[in-house]
């Protein structure tokens, strides 16, 4: 692995407070990089939520490695030859972990992943396709398109899954075909189009993870799957309850200016909210007038993991719902 040269880039002119939360993002490359390119320039602007912390390919002589290393970003490199997919998977994996990036962007990484790769980097990899999804995915896209008859090419971001180029679409630019285009003259353009809509799709896609909307809507989702329960309003905040009964959620999105997203949880008592927060003060903390039997888990630092969110409102509910209610649940369990 190749280490960050110094850089000699404009130096932010915000103040360190008011500079926003960069998503750590790891680039895989196989050729000349430009769409890597693209992401790195576009990284560069002060209010850009995301900045690239490692440009990896399966192709050592790759030449968007030594781009990355001009503009001072960490480089790593394995070939994949005399390995099977899953070995090299694990060891590309093993360098953006250790590069802490928090999200995986596929820029002409040409490789077809393993489903356990894939898997483990769920709804936080993205690839750049040069078609406009569904149509023409795979090779030959602009051939394909042009043969079709097709008026317009164009380029999909999408997430990846374990079906190729078959992952929620993100964005899509349409570029006209043009009378007597050749695949080549229409994948210029299209390239074009890539550079500009990567980069945008990226920044939606990271910045969702600090949105009130985005937040509330993915504590809404799972906590209205539990049984009998209902949404209301309290005290200005998103608040879940058992229907006609107690409340077991709420979500505080900058409550009393706080400037936090964060779920209301039940715990219990004082002995676990202290612990919680001590264990980890920037996540945990005590719900201001909530007393004692309440836990705030920040929401909005980027990283959270919501099997344990899922996990937290399912305790929450048991706390307060009627014992006929739960035991139901637990003989579902056992079954």
């Amino acid at each position: 692995m190749s280490g960050p040269r110094a850089r000699h880039g404009k130096r932010s002119t915000l103040p360190e407070a008011e500079r926003p939360r960069r998503a750590k993002i790891a680039v895989l490359i196989s050729g000349t990089g430009t769409n890597m390119g693209a992401l790195l320039y576009a990284s560069r602007a002060e209010d850009c939520p995301f900045e690239i912390v490692l440009v990896a390919s399966n192709k050592p002589a790759a030449p968007g490695l030594s781009l990355a290393q001009a503009e001072g970003i960490t480089t790593f490199a394995h070939d994949h030859k005399g390995l099977t997919r899953a070995e090299h998977d694990a060891v590309m994996d093993g360098a953006i972990r250790a590069s802490g990036a928090e999200y995986v962007a596929l820029a002409g990484y040409m490789r077809i992943l393993s489903d356990g790769f894939v898997e483990q980097w769920a709804g936080r990899m993205l690839n750049i396709h040069p078609s406009l999804l569904p149509k023409y995915s795979g090779l030959d896209t602009h051939a394909r398109a042009i043969a079709a008859g097709e008026s317009h090419g164009g380029c999909s971001v999408h997430l990846v899954t374990t079906e190729l180029d078959g992952g929620p679409v993100l964005g899509q630019t349409a570029v006209a075909i043009a009378a007597g285009d050749t695949p080549e003259s229409l994948a210029a353009r299209v390239l074009i189009a890539e550079h500009q809509l990567y980069p945008r799709c990226l920044a939606a896609l990271v910045s969702r993870e600090t949105s009130p909307e985005w937040l509330v809507g993915q504590v809404r989702q799972r906590a209205m799957a539990l049984p009998a329960a209902e949404e209301t309003l309290s005290h200005g905040m998103a608040c879940f309850g058992i229907a006609k009964g107690k409340k077991f959620a709420w979500v505080s999105a900058n409550h009393h200016g706080d400037g936090r997203i964060a779920l209301l949880a039940k715990v219990s008592g004082a002995d676990e909210q202290a612990h919680l927060i001590e264990t980890d003060p920037e996540r945990y903390y005590r719900p201001a007038y909530f007393g004692d039997g309440w836990i705030a888990i920040r929401l909005d630092l980027g990283d959270t993991a919501w099997d344990e969110i899922d996990a937290w409102l399912a305790r929450s509910w048991r706390a307060v719902a009627p014992r006929r209610m739960t035991a139901l649940m637990d003989a579902a369990d056992v079954f």
